[in-house]
């Protein structure tokens, strides 16, 4: 092999690798900074670009996608010089691949001590039920300020979030100890209101009860009482019914003789030990005679008494003393 063959092998080789050298590649959410002898070029975005190999220098891909950086716990001075260890997780985005790449030399460490200088300088202005209970204004605090801070980085702050409040010892026994206390007197007020309203629902309870037995006994006497009315009226009806219909049967002296015989077989038949019979049996059938007579005096339309009335009585009469 010649050395013209040699060297047209070399330069092929060498050819083909300043155009593999040449094409790059940057991925999706990536970015690449390119730098010609030293010096700022440009940026390049998803896709695939042509650079010349041996004068641009390209630098590895900045993640453009949200980076969420868990800082360990910083000590810290609340204004009633109480010392708590505080953990912060912080979320940002890097959204100028230049100014990332010449802003500031290690942006995640100069976050994190940004981060905690402005976490001292917030709770240094609170005390310690404060920072307990106010961990959403620090967090927006914390964000716009470091957001602030770290514009000039290429960096965007969207999230800053206080993971853990670690008070000492002493201070969380005796918050302890005061959450015991508060919890046992919600017990204690809930179970004296649950007793307040079942005695409440109780004492209701009894009062409607005898409210609907009065009204069950009012209700009661007053059916009883209507009741006793319609069975005097019907009582009262039939016998006015039963005297019209024997005033429109006009009744002879027989008749009215036969039920005074009729009393007086009731009143023998009774539990009386002594019966009084008068010793002239006419004066009894003269005192039905004088019933039926006031009888038939009070009735609407009053009978005659038959002529015949006295003998009949005076011949049954006769006929009983034989």
């Amino acid at each position: 092999m010649s050395a013209w063959a040699i060297v047209l092998i070399i330069l092929g080789v060498l050819v083909l690798v300043s155009l593999c050298l040449s094409i790059r590649i940057v991925r999706q959410a990536t970015a690449v900074v390119v730098e010609r002898l030293g010096k700022y070029r440009k940026t390049l975005d998803t896709g695939v670009h042509i650079v010349f190999p041996f004068i641009d220098r390209t630098s590895k891909p900045i993640s453009l996608k949200e980076i969420v950086a868990d800082f360990k716990p910083q000590p810290v001075i609340t204004k009633d010089n109480v010392t708590m260890q505080i953990d912060t997780v912080v979320y940002f985005q890097i959204t100028d691949a230049k100014l990332y790449t010449y802003g500031v030399e290690q942006p995640i460490k100069a976050i994190e001590n940004l981060t905690a200088t402005t976490l001292r300088n917030i709770v240094g202005e609170l005390e310690l039920d404060q920072t307990l209970t106010s961990r959403d204004t620090v967090n927006t605090k914390m964000r716009v300020i470091l957001d602030e801070a770290t514009d000039p980085w290429g960096i965007k702050i969207n999230r800053v979030e206080l993971k853990n409040i670690l008070p000492p010892k002493d201070i969380q026994d005796a918050m302890d100890k005061q959450m015991k206390a508060e919890r046992e007197r919600r017990e204690q007020i809930l179970r004296a209101e649950g007793e307040k309203k079942s005695s409440i629902l109780v004492a209701e309870g009894e009062k409607q009860a005898k409210i609907l037995r009065a009204e069950a006994d009012k209700t009661a006497k007053i059916l009883a009482a209507e009741a006793q009315k319609e069975a005097l009226i019907a009582v009262a009806e039939g016998e006015n019914k039963a005297i019209e219909l024997i005033n429109s049967a006009k009744p002879d002296a027989a008749y009215i003789t036969l039920q005074g015989f009729e009393a007086l077989k009731k009143l023998a038949d009774g539990q009386s030990t002594k019966i009084i019979v008068p010793s002239d049996i006419q004066n009894v059938a003269g005192l039905f005679t004088s019933i039926a007579e006031v009888i038939k005096t009070d009735s609407p339309s009053p009978v005659k008494k038959p002529k015949t009335q006295k003998v009949v009585e005076n011949t049954d009469l006769k006929d009983d003393k034989k």
